[in-house]
């Protein structure tokens, strides 16, 4: 059998964020997952955001925060939600299953919210709900093989089947194991420190110290104006505390984008993958180039569009989605 294109293994962190650029806004979100009933039953799921302007002189800005606390079933239901600030709709979300059915609904119920902290945190409760079970890994030996992993594995790709639904698992790669299901054992993961830099402490909104079995989705998008272009600095980690005392992270990317000011259209993109499972998922960054010509402000739905299946990478892809605010956000430069 042919095997998809490998990569050596990523495994090497941006670590903590640069410093701020005077005349720049900073988003950073993030999106933390605990068990308080142990693995296997609903958890926690509690997202913050903020948007932070770096004026060319002077004190940052608070421009707007967000939040939301959601109680989620093994299946990824939403069983319990309060969003913040508060909306009259947030309510009809409760049921709504992670995935195409939570990306619809949202913006359904909420679209008079896009382009908010709120939104983008809410948007990416599909992608960290995916992922937040993995931080058992870490902490349970057999947690590959549990029958609450092997139950909740049906809410991942087409009801349970991992086949070719992104460059990481293309069929033939290493993120198969011999009977053809998905390899939960030989992933590769990596120690990271913090993302806070020690020079900048407005640099990220609060985030609780974490221990015990607590998994964080995290991400930055720093935006500024550089003559007909808006210049993107954006960074991504999904991590999680260990038994040590430390993090270790499954996936983390980086990400610089050129976007015309006048069209919003991207002029230039590079991604750099920093910290993937699989050996084929590198592939996903080069294949983003693809969007190279098309408006940033239409990515929540035309990155799933231009790069479906092998073509991308599940958690690329939510990177690249969260720039479609980047528009908007350059429209509040001074």
């Amino acid at each position: 059998m042919n095997r998809p294109q490998q990569f050596p293994f990523a495994r090497q962190s941006a670590g903590h964020a640069p410093l701020r650029q005077p005349g720049s806004i900073r988003r950073t979100t993030s999106i933390d997952s605990a068990w308080p009933d142990g693995y296997g039953e609903p958890w926690d799921m509690v997202g913050r955001a903020r948007d932070l302007l770096t004026p060319a002189s002077g004190e940052p800005v608070e421009l707007a925060t967000g939040g939301f606390q959601i109680l989620t079933s093994p299946m990824r239901e939403i069983l319990r939600i309060a969003i913040s600030p508060d909306h009259s709709r947030a309510q009809e979300l409760v049921g709504v299953r992670a995935g195409g059915a939570s990306r619809q609904a949202i913006g359904s119920v909420l679209g008079d919210i896009k382009g908010t902290p709120t939104y983008q945190l809410l948007d990416d409760f599909a992608g960290a709900s995916l992922v937040a079970g993995w931080i058992w890994s870490q902490w349970r030996g057999d947690w590959a093989t549990a029958p609450q992993r092997t139950a909740q594995q049906s809410t991942a790709g087409r009801k349970g089947r991992m086949d070719n639904i992104c460059t990481g698992f293309a069929v033939g790669g290493s993120a198969f194991s011999e009977d053809g299901g998905p390899d939960n054992i030989n992933q590769s993961f990596t120690e990271v420190g913090p993302l806070e830099n020690p020079d900048d402490a407005a640099g990220w909104h609060p985030m609780p110290f974490q221990q015990g079995p607590q998994k964080r989705r995290a991400r930055r998008i720093d935006l500024w104006i550089e003559g007909d272009l808006i210049k993107v600095d954006a960074g991504f980690q999904d991590s999680g505390s260990n038994p040590a005392g430390g993090r270790t992270a499954i996936h983390e990317y980086r990400v610089y984008a050129e976007v015309d000011r006048a069209s919003s259209k991207l002029v230039s993109l590079q991604a750099l993958p920093l910290i993937l499972p699989f050996r084929e998922c590198p592939g996903a960054s080069i294949k983003a180039t693809r969007m190279v010509g098309t408006d940033v402000s239409e990515f929540r739905s035309l990155v799933l569009e231009s790069l479906p299946s092998t073509l991308g990478c599940t958690h690329l892809n939510d990177v690249l989605r969260a720039l479609a605010d980047v528009p908007s956000l350059a429209a509040l430069l001074p």
